[in-house]
């Protein structure tokens, strides 16, 4: 490891098996992942958390290295033997010199959206038309599957019809596997090792689950679909850059059937439900402050990074079993959507240049965190109570702006009202936020 200190927070993997510690020091192996609690007195040596058995000591970091986030590179692909469309001529060329169950996948030219799976063996090529009907793929009707990333699986272990197993993909020219370059950073997670419980979300590319990664409680989100799922590895990959007390964190990656995504599981469940189950008589002002700070606290970590979350709301802000407020969702908002979309939109949380124009930004990401407040001062309540989205947008243009909630304190409702500015340049950025959250906390 270099000289540089290591942060609480930072996760880092053993160089070496450690599995006859001293007092107060952690047994692990090689490999296992491990999470930094806080800097000792002694140099070189710090407090850590162990992820697969739950237990805390004393490590040096001589024998760790620092988990290294993933590199954002277009080559990178959950499917390198996806070709994309190319001719069943071309394929056949790319498939040679002949070998038993060398395949690939490529778009079928002659029947739009469907695809074809072309596999070599006995010195032949064959070609297996996949049907797309109704949201399913086949090559044969008694059996069908989510994606390709599943057919591919599935044929590499079953024959079925076709006229060999898969046994060795054939990459497309500069492709890179997913399943490789996740393994080497330490991001790729077992599928054996994690026990799937019972959904305790849905967000629209797919649910939440709750689960067990080794034993350790974790939150997983399943995005199934093909494209989807390619698409949300950017995202992964600048979500393995961020490590902030009030950000939820990316514990790994597993691939099988699509992406799982491996998160922290913040056991209080999301903001707005927790304020909603217990209201005004269990939750006190000063609570309200801190979790509003802790937001700001996460957002101003994003805002210094240049990343924008585009649907910052309380459903997205998660509790912690200690109570701490942390942001989630902040790597996976940024879903194509046309400005026009408004099913698709979260219309109340969005500033107008958004709604508009669809320039998002921080400023876009303050105007949403003034909703945020308006929830987190009603207890829970939904913002613009009693408008539909068409009197929403019609009314945020005209210049209307929400009430502040009953009892709200007079610096907090001046703080919503300066993150509803209209011109974006006029909001405040969240290091003032904080500052001003600070100051009336200390207040208090």
């Amino acid at each position: 490891m270099s000289d540089r200190a290591l942060l609480p927070g930072t996760q880092v993997i053993a160089k070496a098996d450690h599995t006859k510690p001293k007092a107060g020091e952690l047994a692990f192996h090689k490999g296992d992942l491990l999470n930094i609690v806080s800097a000792c007195e002694d140099k070189g040596w710090y407090r850590a958390h162990h992820h697969a058995s739950g237990k805390e000591g004393l490590l040096s970091a001589s024998i760790v290295r620092e988990r290294p986030p993933i590199k954002v590179d277009p080559r990178i692909s959950l499917m390198p033997w996806f070709h994309g469309a190319i001719s069943g001529l071309q394929a056949v060329q790319q498939l040679h010199p002949p070998e038993d169950g060398l395949f690939l996948v490529r778009e079928s030219i002659r029947h739009p959206g469907d695809y074809v799976l072309c596999v070599s063996h006995g010195g032949e090529v064959t070609h297996y038309r996949v049907c797309y009907q109704e949201g399913k793929l086949s090559i044969h009707e008694e059996q069908s599957f989510s994606n390709l990333k599943d057919m591919i699986e599935y044929y590499t272990t079953h024959q079925g019809v076709l006229c060999t197993k898969l046994l060795k993909p054939k990459p497309k020219h500069g492709a890179k596997s997913a399943e490789q370059e996740l393994a080497k950073a330490g991001w790729l997670l077992s599928f054996q090792r994690l026990t799937l419980g019972g959904k305790i979300g849905q967000g629209e590319f797919g649910d939440v689950l709750q689960g067990e990664y080794i034993g350790r409680p974790v939150a997983v989100k399943n995005i199934k679909c093909d494209v989807t799922a390619q698409n949300f590895l950017a995202e992964t990959a600048t979500m393995t850059k961020l490590q902030h007390k009030n950000l939820v964190p990316l514990l790994g990656v597993v691939l099988h059937n699509g992406l799982y995504l491996v998160m922290e599981l913040m056991s209080k469940g999301n903001l707005g439900n927790y304020l909603r189950s217990r209201g005004r008589s269990a939750i006190s002002y000063q609570q309200l402050l801190h979790f509003s700070l802790d937001v700001v606290q996460g957002m101003e970590y994003l805002e210094g990074k240049r990343l924008v979350h585009r649907d910052l709301a309380a459903r997205n802000i998660l509790v912690s079993e200690s109570g701490e407020a942390k942001v989630s969702d902040f790597g996976l908002s940024k879903a194509q959507l046309q400005p026009e979309d408004l099913s698709r939109l979260p219309v109340k949380w969005t500033a107008p240049e958004a709604l508009r124009h669809n320039k998002f930004s921080s400023r876009s990401d303050v105007w949403s965190f003034g909703v945020l407040l308006w929830e987190v001062y009603s207890y829970g309540r939904a913002p613009y109570p009693k408008m539909s989205v068409k009197e929403v947008v019609e009314g945020v243009q005209r210049g209307y702006r929400m009430e502040p909630p009953e009892k709200c304190p007079p610096a907090v409702c001046s703080l919503m009202r300066s993150c509803w500015e209209a011109e974006p340049g006029k909001r405040p950025p969240f290091k003032k936020l904080r500052g001003k959250l600070e100051k009336e906390l200390a207040g208090e």
